[in-house]
């Protein structure tokens, strides 16, 4: 049985899937094999696998860490929210509506044992499993149904190191909360704590994680810099960062409720603008409606918003539009959803596309390239819909059934569409704006983050939580 290393958060966003990926690459790198393992995912930020199922975008990110192919286990339980209190739930890459229909906490009792499984099978097949957590394993309220936090690190016998954000402040008071609020047998499991995005110089954090460790008998093993290498986000916290100027013009992107897959959009780099508001759109060279998990909903929030007519009138005075999946759809003229997927009815759309969209009952998930007759490019994605689009005549099909165009309004199926750098220079072309600097390949910014990240640990105690019981 492989060990497993456990990286849990005392907060959300407190740079767990980023460790973890830091870990995967790294430990690659000393010769061990790893798998990245994370229970249940809450997530609109989604990928496909190479056999056509889904999981979340950061275990892909991790797969890829690890140098190994994408696989449902890693992520077996995915969660897309669709309302403040309903969420689509995805049980190992396919979607289960009788899942989805139970409530949140009688869902346990049907998860766990695929969690356990697919834990299992994977501290079986490697040496090392690189698990993340989810949100905090301080929320005693949500102890008696947890299949993420500590009841996986017992179930894996894991070594626990937990994060915290030290940028946000508090970060002391973070760390002893939630080992305080851990019962004795998870407090065992706990091998050190590790202090997230610091800037500054770390001598100056004397005489504090001494003090932790007076209290806690657990040693802080770890204070990672502050680093400019992003990875693809996991949820739309990253939404609240600086937001691009309008100097030099800028892509004004739909910040919609329910928007998914939100790390496609990373190559726009600087000129990215997630707007809320007809205001916030003033000045845009161009406009993106993204995905989204309900798609009637975020079209009734975009109506609300003032943002129909303000897409509308950008589209109507020569700015380029740009729909992706559930953007692509409110493009068109209608959508209707006979299966219930989404509610159920028939909701009236922008009518910027002559294209007219049903949801089916299955969803639609497989990678995909296609070549787009408007550029003569060759591009890849995935895919990820319910939608089945049907075209009339007001619209040119540049590749069946993925992308469509009117003038300078298009759409498309294709998510990472802009992840292609030749598409992205033409995109950002018709909008006469210049393509920022590249960001670096997806594996050196992994290479780069695992060296930092593993010179800032104690890396003596990684080795030996990966080399116990290998």
């Amino acid at each position: 049985m492989g060990r497993a290393i456990m990286i849990q958060g005392c907060t959300s966003n407190a740079g767990k899937s980023y460790l973890a990926a830091a870990l995967c690459r790294a430990l690659v790198g000393e010769g061990y094999r790893v798998a990245p393992f994370k229970a249940q995912n809450m997530s609109n930020n989604a990928g496909v696998t190479p056999a056509g199922l889904e999981m979340g975008r950061a275990q892909l990110v991790q797969a890829r860490a690890a140098r190994v192919v994408p696989d449902v286990r890693m992520n077996p339980v995915l969660l897309k929210p669709e309302a403040d209190t309903r969420s689509q739930v995805v049980l190992l890459g396919r979607a289960d509506p009788d899942l989805t229909a139970l409530g949140w906490r009688e869902r346990k009792a049907h998860l766990w044992p695929h969690v356990r499984e697919a834990l299992h099978s994977l501290l079986d097949e490697y040496d090392v499993v690189v698990i993340e957590g989810a949100g905090s394993p301080a929320e005693v309220n949500l102890r008696s149904s947890d299949i993420v936090n500590m009841r996986v690190a017992l179930e894996a016998r894991a070594g626990v190191l937990l994060a915290c954000d030290i940028d946000r402040g508090g970060a002391f008071a973070h760390l002893l909360g939630t080992w305080h609020c851990l019962t004795p047998e998870e407090r065992a499991l706990v091998r050190g704590f590790v202090l997230n995005r610091f800037r500054g110089n770390p001598r100056l954090l004397s005489p504090a994680p001494e003090w932790l460790e007076a209290q806690t008998g657990v040693p802080t093993v770890g204070v990672v810099p502050m680093l400019d290498l992003p990875l693809p986000e996991e949820d739309g916290v990253a939404l609240d960062g600086p937001q691009a100027g309008a100097d030099g013009g800028f892509v004004a992107i739909a910040r919609l409720p329910r928007v998914s897959n939100l790390d496609e959009f990373a190559p726009l780099g600087p000129l990215a603008r997630w707007v809320s508001t007809p205001a916030g759109m003033e000045g845009a060279r161009a406009v993106i409606l993204p995905g989204s998990k309900s798609t009637a909903a975020d079209l009734a929030w975009l109506r609300a918003a003032g943002l129909a007519g303000a897409v509308t009138r950008a589209a109507l005075s020569g700015v380029p539009v740009l729909g992706v999946c559930g953007g692509l759809q409110m493009l068109g003229h209608t959508v209707g959803d006979p299966h219930g997927v989404e509610g159920g009815g028939e909701v009236p759309g922008l009518g910027l596309l002559d294209l007219s969209t049903e949801f089916a009952s299955e969803k639609t998930t497989l990678l995909t390239t296609l070549t787009d007759a408007e550029t003569g490019l060759r591009l890849s994605g995935y895919e990820i819909h319910h939608g089945r689009t049907v075209a009339g005549p007001g619209v040119q099909e540049l590749a069946p059934g993925l992308l469509w165009r009117s003038g300078n309004v298009r759409g498309t199926y294709l998510h990472g569409l802009l992840e292609n750098p030749a598409y992205l220079e033409r995109f950002l072309g018709w909008a006469s704006l210049t393509p920022p600097r590249a960001l670096d390949s997806l594996d050196a910014r992994l290479d780069a983050i695992a060296a930092r990240v593993k010179a800032s640990l104690d890396w003596p105690l990684i080795q030996r939580l990966a080399g116990e019981g290998t």
